[in-house]
This record gives C-alpha cells, sequence and structure tokens, in this order.
C-alpha cells in the first residue's frame, strides 16, 4: 500500500567552484565544477488528489504553474506511466530563487523521487537521472543526492567527499537567469578576449559588470574575505571556520541583503529514495 501524502526535504547546493569550458555543437556548455550539499532546505509535501489535475501551491506565492520544472516533471510522469490520479504539491520555498543555489532542480528531484514512491512506479535510477536531464542540467545531480565533481553540461558526475566548512551565503535581492547570463558569459568573453581561468567561477566577471550593487560589495570586501560566487549568481558565499570570523562577515553584510548560515552535508536526505 502507497503513502497518499509524503513530506520531503529539497536541499540547496554550491559550487565550490565553476569552470565554463566550451561550447557545444547542440548549443550547451561544457563545464567543471564541483557541488557541494548545504543544509538549506525547501519544505515540500506531495498529496494524492482524488481528481486527475496537477496542484502547485507555494508559499510565498512566487511561482507560477504551468511554466515550473515542478509542474512539467509531474506532467511527463503522468503522461508516460498512464496515471490517471491528481496531485498537489504544497511547497514552503526557503532557498532563494534566481540565486544559484539550485533550489528549482532540487524540487524537481524531490518530486519525481517522491512520486516513484508514493504511486509504486519502481524506476530504475538510469532512467530516472535521464528523466532530471530533460528537466535541467542541475536536476540528475540531486537525484544523485551526493556531493561531486561534475562535467559535461553538468550531468556526469563523480563522488566527492563533503567539505567539513560552513558557510555564511549572502543573498541580493537580484534574481538572475541563468540562461540571460550564459548569453551575457559569451558575449564578454568576446570583449575582454577570455576570460580568466583562474577565477573560482566562469560568471564572476558577467555579474559584477552587471550588477552595480554586488560588483560595490565585492570590490570593498575582497581584499580582506574569501566572497565566491555560486552558479550564475546572485548569491555569493564566504567559508568560515569560527565564531570571530563570522562575527566579521555578519559585520559587512548589506542591510538589505539576506542571510543564511549553512554547513556543508555529505549526503541528501533523499538518497535514500533513489
Amino acid at each position: 500500500m502507497h503513502p497518499n501524502s509524503i513530506f520531503l526535504k529539497s536541499p540547496a547546493k554550491i559550487n565550490l567552484y565553476l569552470k565554463i569550458l566550451h561550447k557545444r555543437p547542440d548549443g550547451f556548455h561544457d563545464l567543471d565544477s564541483a557541488f557541494q550539499l548545504i543544509d538549506l532546505y525547501d519544505d515540500l509535501e506531495i498529496k494524492n488528489l482524488n481528481s486527475n489535475e496537477i496542484k502547485i501551491i507555494c508559499e510565498p506565492s512566487i511561482i507560477g504553474t504551468e511554466e515550473n520544472i515542478i509542474y512539467k516533471a509531474i506532467k511527463a510522469l503522468k503522461k508516460d506511466y498512464m496515471i490517471d490520479k491528481g496531485i498537489q504539491i504544497n511547497l514552503k520555498k526557503n532557498i532563494p530563487i534566481g540565486a544559484g543555489l539550485g533550489g528549482g532542480s532540487s524540487n524537481a528531484a524531490t518530486v519525481l523521487l517522491g512520486l516513484n514512491k508514493m504511486w509504486g512506479l519502481n524506476i530504475s535510477n538510469q532512467e530516472m537521472l535521464q528523466r532530471g536531464k530533460s528537466l535541467g542540467a542541475d536536476v540528475p545531480f540531486f537525484i544523485n543526492g551526493e556531493n561531486a565533481f561534475v562535467s559535461g553540461i553538468g550531468d556526469e558526475l563523480k563522488f566527492k567527499e563533503s567539505e567539513k566548512v560552513k558557510y555564511v551565503l549572502l543573498c541580493p535581492n537580484i534574481n538572475i537567469s541563468t540562461k540571460e547570463m550564459f548569453k551575457h558569459y559569451e558575449k564578454d568573453l568576446l570583449d575582454l578576449e577570455g576570460i580568466e581561468k583562474l577565477e573560482q567561477n566562469s560568471f564572476l566577471r558577467s555579474v559584477l559588470s552587471r550588477y552595480s550593487e554586488i560588483n560595490s560589495f565585492y570590490k570593498k570586501n575582497i581584499i580582506s574575505f574569501n566572497i565566491l560566487l555560486t552558479g550564475t549568481g546572485s548569491t555569493l558565499f564566504i567559508p568560515y571556520k569560527n565564531s570571530n570570523e563570522l562575527d566579521k562577515i555578519i559585520q559587512i553584510i548589506p542591510i538589505n541583503w539576506r542571510f543564511f548560515l549553512t554547513e556543508a552535508i555529505q549526503y541528501s536526505p533523499l538518497r535514500g529514495m533513489r
């Protein structure tokens, strides 16, 4: 007998480094990165409905329905496995959107794994990873549920030991589109005659050149602090070891930015559902 509802935690990730290697013939980009899971989670409930509809309730109400990656994941699963049940997703967003933390991809992976269990589909891990890849480059990582060195378009994963570090996440109120940032990166690559290979994140210059608020903070504090960028932004993060270091970081955070105190984790809480 399968449950009518389940409650799951959907984790965030940071990119310890992110290098864009080159553009592929298919239009995507090959990358080299290290993905680190952290203990910042969205809370997600999946409930069966008597009707055949797909219903997504988000708190706060910041995402639409049909264009949402969660909706696309459910719709494809219902179609391919001829499921005539409805489903309701109650999603409490704690992970900032458009921030380079993988929240949407993590939500999609969580829903796929949850529905596989609820509906008793017994989907193989290989098929699950393929489904994830069709939704977004980061989704297979969250399905796999462990830290990884990442290559290809983000779908080639090699196990990585977790960092034993704490991080302050610094989140400006800026929503950055990954798709748009790739376009900016390509333009900057031509304009700047190549982007410094030693940078922690290939998108750093593109972010700094387009977002004056982030640029101002970064230039003011980079000499004293190890400020890093995750994904295509907008989140910056700073590793710290003790309360003295944390106190110094807290003092420099702009008053209108959100921040989160997080720790590295080795495995996603979803890993046992593969």
